[in-house]
């Protein structure tokens, strides 16, 4: 058996825990966010036989995907503030990081 750890945009979430419950994988979902952009995130936990492991990371990549968003970044401590002009810059966000762990027993009570 398998832990699966999968880390989403929240733009995802939605139709990652249709696609998960429709191909019958129970997950918990977690609002998370993250460290990066300070942005709203979904962590779910999966827990999976190990022969249908890459079914589930199938369907992860199949749902979330990465796109492109502007940001505008903080003045870091080595510049002065009156000097410091934000410009956007263009990031790639989105995707899915995921964690696949062995559990070594699962009880459900």
């Amino acid at each position: 058996m398998k832990l699966i750890f999968a880390i989403v945009q929240d733009q995802d979430s939605n139709r990652l825990s249709d696609a998960l419950t429709k191909d019958n994988f129970g997950a918990t979902k977690l609002a998370t966010t993250g460290g990066f952009l300070k942005a709203g995130n979904t962590t779910f936990i999966i827990g999976v036989e190990d022969d249908r492991v890459d079914d589930a990371l199938d369907i992860i990549r199949d749902n979330c995907k990465a796109r492109e968003q502007m940001m505008t970044p903080s003045a870091s401590l080595g510049v002065t503030v009156d000097t410091y002009v934000p410009y956007p810059i263009e990031v790639q966000v989105g995707g899915a990081t995921v964690f696949v762990m062995p559990v070594e027993s699962f009880h459900h009570f």
